[in-house]
């Protein structure tokens, strides 16, 4: 039975959201409009000027990129989404880098949460031995165009759906689960294992982690301390 590791993914290993990385590019690449950005642009500029949320922010975003999607062809937003990675898929955290990595060499399957598109995680994924990759996914229809719907959503919108999904279907050790996560949208997902890790968490997670006495990881610079 191996012990197994919950890595959420956009703002945990990579340093920023593949999503955001993936919409500007489709808009680049003219797959997209440049007026989507209308759609959330108020909760962008909210959450940059500190007035917002970064939750607010991300959840416009998803919203846009699903109502802007219907009728994309496959092929384009896999092409776009392989750029994105070649291109960023190296700005990560040293901790969660170096932590995946080490989890790797004592034997833990490791699987990815991310409530940024499969299509693009996968690409990401891979340069870091994942065993196993959460995405939301998206219905393709007629001409491998996408239809604008999404696919088993609730496993994405709680993340301990995936902790037991994986315990449940892999053979792995129930009393040797680890995760980690930055937002209190993890919270699930930290409370589902045996070793649950915030990292460089938001307020209301933070405080949370300090009630249930869990591990608070900061990296910030080139200094990685724990709280």
């Amino acid at each position: 039975m191996q012990p197994v590791a919950f890595f959420d993914i956009d703002g945990t290993l990579f340093r920023s959201s593949l999503l955001i990385s993936l919409v500007e590019a489709m808009i680049g690449a003219e797959v997209f409009s440049s007026n989507i950005r209308q759609d959330y642009q108020q909760e962008k500029v909210a959450w940059q000027d500190r007035e917002g949320t970064y939750e607010a922010y991300i959840d416009s975003l998803v919203q846009a990129f699903l109502k802007n999607l219907q009728g994309v062809h496959y092929g384009d937003l896999a092409d776009v989404g392989r750029r994105v990675v070649v291109k960023e898929g190296r700005h990560v955290y040293r901790y969660t880098r170096d932590l995946i990595k080490r989890l790797k060499q004592e034997g833990y399957y490791i699987v990815a949460i991310s409530q940024s598109p499969k299509t693009i995680l996968d690409e990401f994924c891979d340069e870091y031995g994942f065993d196993k990759v959460y995405g939301r996914m998206y219905e393709i229809g007629p001409q491998d165009r996408f239809t604008g719907k999404v696919i088993d959503e609730h496993l994405i919108t709680n993340k301990a759906n995936i902790v037991h999904r994986v315990c449940k279907h892999q053979p792995v050790d129930r009393e040797q689960t680890l995760a980690v996560g930055d937002t209190d949208g993890d919270i699930p997902l930290l409370e589902a294992v045996t070793d649950p890790i915030c990292f460089n968490p938001n307020q209301k997670l933070y405080d949370h982690a300090k009630r249930r006495q869990w591990s608070v990881v900061v990296e910030r610079k080139d200094v990685i301390y724990t709280l």
